[in-house]
């Protein structure tokens, strides 16, 4: 059988393991003559005091896997309904909440965001603060059978837009914060912000419980909603005391990278430094307006046809990398191989491949077992990479038009 070839085209050797945590992965060997290969050693898992922290990481210049997407996800399995998009999944099901966490750690993820997404007390009545506990609860049992940090996530308000009452709005933020206080999480995000004003707000009551903030909009390379540039966004979040920022959701892979791009320009023209995240969507989205994605006809039901391959995140998570970006994750229709694909293009810089590719020859290797030739040819990194994936459908457009 031949050896698979790895994400920088290195050859690998693979060995069988057995795995004794989810979160733990296969390092470099480095005494096994020249280049890098892959042996049973594990990681380091370590205990709750090992773990360094997200900053710690970062300043290092280590990569961080983020995790993917949820909402979404356990809509299609069941336990999230639409339109309302919000997590009392975290109590009513939390096995399966629990289950995508898993997977996303085994995919190699370094970070466990919990499940509290829209969960304000203005979206969630009194049921906000069990479900931000639950979330905290969930992502914490997770992240500690591996190397994951767990970070508590906010995101913007539905009364922004109509009440732009700064007042108002940091309280519900701080009350959610009270929580991750109390769970004692390890960092926190505020995301999916469109407009950079209440972005800044959310950084700045964050910043009371000094923890490592960061902070993602939902903008693309046009900017806020407000028509603020990627890089002026960049910019006043940095001011506020963001640590890391970036972007997620609203945008696919190349769109993100564009306002990424963007984002770290603004910074440098400012004299600033801060540490770069994007989290895109799973799905292609080039002809999308500004508000991205949700204004496409085919969202939120429609949108198999656009799913990114494992092979276009590898490709996203290596130019992410190559423009500076270290905090590296998804969001809506992230799934868990995605997470994988990313955690496998960066393996040579990582040092270790994730538990879940221990069922996945790199660039198709495990292909070369099979009866037929005509697929064992399919075994091979140029095959995948230059493949261009039809859709099946004769009848489709290949492109949309957004609605707004």
């Amino acid at each position: 059988m031949a050896r698979p070839s790895g994400p920088g085209g290195h050859l690998l050797r693979r060995e069988a393991a057995t795995w004794s945590s989810p979160g733990e992965g296969r390092a470099l060997d480095t005494e096994s003559g020249p280049g890098p290969h892959y042996s049973r050693t594990m990681a380091p898992a370590g205990g709750l005091g090992a773990r360094k922290g997200i900053l710690e990481r970062l300043d290092a210049g280590e990569v961080v896997v983020g995790d993917g997407s949820f909402l979404i996800t356990l809509e299609k399995r069941g336990y999230v309904k639409a339109g309302l998009w919000t997590p009392e999944a975290v109590i009513e099901h939390p096995s399966a909440v629990r289950q995508l966490h898993m997977e996303f750690l085994r995919a190699g993820a370094n970070v466990m965001q919990t499940f509290t997404f829209s969960a304000s007390e203005d979206n969630m009545e009194s049921k906000w603060e069990d479900v931000n506990a639950a979330a905290c609860d969930l992502a914490r049992e997770v992240a500690v059978k591996g190397d994951a940090l767990v970070a508590g996530g906010i995101c913007q308000t539905s009364i922004y837009k109509y009440h732009k009452d700064e007042a108002r709005i940091k309280k519900l933020f701080r009350l959610q914060l009270e929580v991750f206080a109390r769970e004692n999480v390890d960092f926190l995000i505020a995301e999916y912000f469109e407009h950079v004003e209440e972005a800044v707000w959310a950084v700045e009551v964050l910043k009371e419980f000094g923890k490592p903030v960061a902070v993602t909009m939902c903008i693309g390379p046009e900017g806020d909603m407000h028509d603020v540039t990627p890089g002026e966004c960049a910019v006043k979040l940095v001011e506020a005391g963001a640590d890391i920022v970036g972007v997620n959701c609203r945008f696919g892979p190349w769109t993100s990278l564009q306002t990424m791009k963007l984002m770290k320009e603004g910074l440098m023209a400012a004299g600033l430094q801060a540490h770069l995240m994007v989290q895109a969507l799973g799905f292609h989205t080039p002809d999308c307006g500004k508000g991205g994605f949700v204004d496409l006809p085919e969202y939120p039901f429609g949108l198999e046809p656009r799913v990114a391959t494992r092979w276009d995140i590898q490709k996203y998570a290596r130019e992410a990398y190559n423009l500076g970006v270290r905090y590296i994750g998804g969001c809506c229709g992230f799934e868990p191989y995605h997470i994988r694909a990313i955690a496998e293009e960066l393996a040579p810089e990582r040092g270790f491949l994730p538990p879940a590719s221990e069922k996945h020859g790199s660039w198709g290797s495990g292909l070369d077992m099979h009866t037929k030739p005509w697929i064992r040819a399919r075994a091979r990194r140029e095959y995948w990479e230059n493949l261009l994936p039809a859709s099946g459908r004769p009848l489709c457009p290949s492109l949309s038009k957004p609605d707004v």
